[in-house]
């Protein structure tokens, strides 16, 4: 049962100033002053868009006491901060009773493989018999049953209420997806991990963090006391790196020898992997879907993970068997075609070429690749998303996600780091007709690689979201030229 805290009492708990009456009994905080009301603190945060001071008066007008950055001159109580997003995650922990104190939260963070990992843990964790809660990119589930969420680490004010939701229906294991976004900004600065794990690092998101130091250091700030253990894939120099800086207990995880969590035989396949996990007195041979050579490597995270929860092996086998399809994540779309069609998240020049990489290993056929990349986010990536595609055979270039920018634009930055590579490269910007057009090109054997959106259901064209899922437009293709 979550104790009573009133306005006076959450003033001296994030170190503020109070004005105005402190009496009131606080059982909610957010920063969308949509949502405030009585007994609901709106936070005032700065963000890059808005400031939130700017709302503040509706917020007081619909009840709200305020949390600000400097004193209003409104009706209502208010405590001011020097910081207010850093105070929201305090705020919003204190209101919900430290909900992340109930369960053991494993947070996940790296360019690639963090919604995989989850998944897997997630299926793991479910087969030891205990109840689990997944929150990430592709939404959130409590026990296996699904919640929307709005981004893939939510803010501190939704992450705290969907901890307590989880921990209220006695969840014990929670994996969390944590992006760099969210270290920089406060978002989990109030939980405490059992475990903190780091997949890889290549770049992405410059246009926040704009050098790949700065990325790097975001993601290492997981790993600076606030989890009990550290798993790291060390086959990742940042993350060899990262292991020998990391507080606290630290399990290595990779496929050499100098790993403490390694997979040996492995086996890489299309949609299903075999490979052996071993560490001291132990040697597992399990199966890993999806497939790809890159799984295997979310898959030994997720097991080395669930060693460290202390889970038995067996257990571990059953649950990386019983992983069905990662939403978007090498996820085969079949209608009857004598090829293999593949959709995935991929949208890092890394995450591109891994993907690549793993098919060109496992398909003696053509390898075609639709690629694009998004408007409005890091310009630098985007020649380097061309070059990745163009490891293919046939690179068709085409939109993702242009937001605000002029699609052409952005799909003349991605064809620019093709030229001069081996590969023969279509440029369609409309998106669904280079889907189509990379389906026609492939024959007997082939593969078809669709990447960037993975399991998004729509497409950011200016100002307005259209429906569109890759899997859905692939599919439809497919059954109109191959279904029986």
């Amino acid at each position: 049962m979550v104790e009573s805290l009133t306005v006076a009492g959450l003033a001296v708990l994030v170190g503020g100033e109070l004005r105005g009456e402190g009496s009131g009994v606080l059982v909610d905080v957010t920063h969308d002053s949509r949502a405030a009301g009585p007994g609901i603190m709106f936070v005032a945060i700065r963000g890059f868009a808005f400031d939130g001071h700017s709302f503040a008066k509706s917020a007081a007008g619909q009840g709200a006491p305020l949390l600000v950055e400097r004193w209003l001159d409104i009706e209502a109580p208010q405590i001011r901060v020097a910081d207010t997003r850093v105070a929201l995650a305090a705020a919003a922990a204190a209101v919900h009773g430290n909900p992340a104190e109930a369960m053991k939260v494993v947070g996940v963070t790296g360019t690639n493989g963090k919604t995989t990992v989850t998944y897997m843990l997630e299926s793991i964790v479910r087969s030891a018999g205990l109840i689990v809660g997944r929150i990430g990119t592709t939404g959130a589930a409590v026990d296996g049953v699904p919640l929307k969420i709005a981004r893939t680490t939510p803010e501190a004010s939704d992450l705290q209420r969907l901890l307590r939701e989880m921990a209220d229906r006695g969840v014990d294991v929670v994996a969390l997806e944590v992006s760099s976004h969210a270290l920089e900004l406060d978002r989990v600065s109030q939980i405490h991990f059992a475990i903190a794990a780091f997949t890889n690092l290549s770049q992405d998101h410059l246009d926040f963090h704009e050098t790949m130091d700065a990325y790097f250091e975001a993601k290492a700030k997981l790993f600076d006391g606030r989890a009990d253990r550290a798993v790291i894939w060390i086959e990742d120099p940042r993350g060899a790196d990262l292991a020998t800086s990391a507080v606290g207990d630290v399990t290595t995880v990779g496929l050499s020898n100098a790993a403490d969590v390694r997979g040996v035989d492995l086996e890489p396949g299309l949609t299903l992997s075999t490979v052996t996990i071993e560490t001291e007195g132990l040697a597992l041979p399990v199966e890993i879907r999806p497939g790809g050579d890159f799984n295997v490597e979310n898959g030994l995270i997720a097991a080395a993970i669930a060693l460290a929860l202390g889970i038995q092996p067996e257990n571990i086998k059953r649950g990386l068997a019983a992983v069905g399809a990662v939403p978007g994540r090498f996820e085969s779309v079949e209608s009857g075609q004598p090829f293999v069609v593949l959709v995935d998240y991929a949208h890092s020049p890394g995450g591109v070429e891994s993907a690549v990489r793993a098919v060109r290993a496992l398909s003696e056929g053509t390898i075609i690749a639709v690629v694009g990349a998004a408007g409005d986010r890091d310009v630098a990536k985007r020649p380097l998303m061309g070059a990745a595609a163009a490891a293919a055979d046939i690179a068709v270039i085409t939109s993702d996600n242009p937001r605000s920018e002029d699609p052409d634009s952005i799909v003349g930055e991605v064809v620019a780091g093709t030229v001069g590579l081996n590969a023969v490269v279509y440029v369609e910007p409309d998106r669904e007709v280079a889907i189509a057009k990379a389906l026609d090109l492939a024959g007997p054997g082939d593969a078809v690689l669709i990447l960037g959106k993975g399991h998004e259901q729509g497409q950011e064209l200016g100002d307005r979201m259209i429906p569109f899922d890759d899997r859905e437009v692939a599919f439809r293709h497919l059954s109109a030229r191959w279904a029986s």
